[in-house]
Formats: C-alpha cells, structure tokens, sequence
C-alpha cells in the first residue's frame, strides 16, 4: 500500500535524479562535462607527470582535476595589495587586484578578468549548470563565475586561491 509519505519520498527523489540527470545530459550535449578541456587547444601543455611534479598536490587537485579547495583557507582571500593575480601553473596574468572584492564566499573573488586571460565553459557536474572558468593558456582549472557580482560587471568570478599566484606592483 502507498502511503502519502512514501509518495511524496519516491516524488523527490525521481525528481531529483531526473534534475541531475538533465544538467549533465544538457552538459554533455553542449560539448562540456569532465572531457571538455582535452578538446581545447592550450599553448602550455604537460604530461600528467610533468604536472605532478610542477605543482603541489593540492594545486594539482584544483588545477588538473577541477577541485575546490576549503573556502577560508587561502592567503590570497586576504590580499589587498595593488598587483596581479596570476596562474599558479603557467604564470599567466588573470586578474587585477582593483577588480578584486570581498564576496564573503571564503574564496578571492573578482567582479572581471584580465583581457584574454580565461576561457569558460558550462560545468554540469553535481545536476546544475554552472560556469567554469580556466586559464586560457594552460587550461588549468581557477573556478566557476555567477551573475551575482557587483558592478559594473554584475559577475562574481569565485576563484581557488590555490590555483593562483600574487604579484604585487601595479595593478
């Protein structure tokens, strides 16, 4: 026998499953998903070794296989000298510290990035849709970026300090 509550359990979660199943389907169709960045051309490119050996392992993590480091946990959440933010992989300037912001997020947050320095593409991964953004030039994972920002941009581009370096000077 069918109890309402047994019902409305068995509603929630179809639907639930059905949700996530329809991010990643729209997320594989769209040309994203885990594979997503070995169809992108980048100029810096290295083995998996190579990468291991250049990183440490948390950047690693973060850089190479698109993990999130603990919010509250990077120095550059607390940086607010004059300079630039840049790829702790490859070195490329990202981000202006006069675009930097306090989000209250636990991670350095940016309301926009240097010219020609990130790409995005759409991240299905855990049933929604989000942006994922990398650097350009060695596809190395930074974050994801919300229309939540401030202005002028109204972005919030929410970054692993880990998978970034400073360079204090002018910004």
């Amino acid at each position: 026998m069918q109890t309402r509550r047994r019902f409305l359990l068995t509603g929630t979660a179809a639907a639930a499953a059905a949700f996530a199943l329809g991010g990643r389907l729209r997320a594989l169709a769209a040309g994203s998903g885990p594979q997503a960045p070995s169809q992108e051309r980048f100029e810096i490119v290295h083995s998996e070794d190579e990468w291991r050996r250049l990183l440490n392992p948390v950047q690693f993590d973060v850089l190479r296989r698109e993990g999130t480091e603990r919010p509250y946990t990077s120095p550059l959440n607390d940086e607010h000298r004059a300079g630039t933010f840049g790829c702790a992989g490859c070195q490329l300037a990202l981000f202006s510290s006069s675009t930097k912001f306090d989000s209250h997020t636990g991670w350095p947050s940016f309301w926009a990035p240097l010219d020609h320095a990130v790409a995005t593409r759409i991240d299905g991964s855990f049933g929604v849709e989000r942006t994922e953004v990398h650097c350009r030039r060695c596809g190395g994972h930074l974050g994801h970026v919300f229309d939540d920002g401030p202005k002028p941009t109204g972005l919030r581009y929410c970054m692993n300090g880990v998978a970034m370096n400073f360079m204090p000077g002018a910004a």
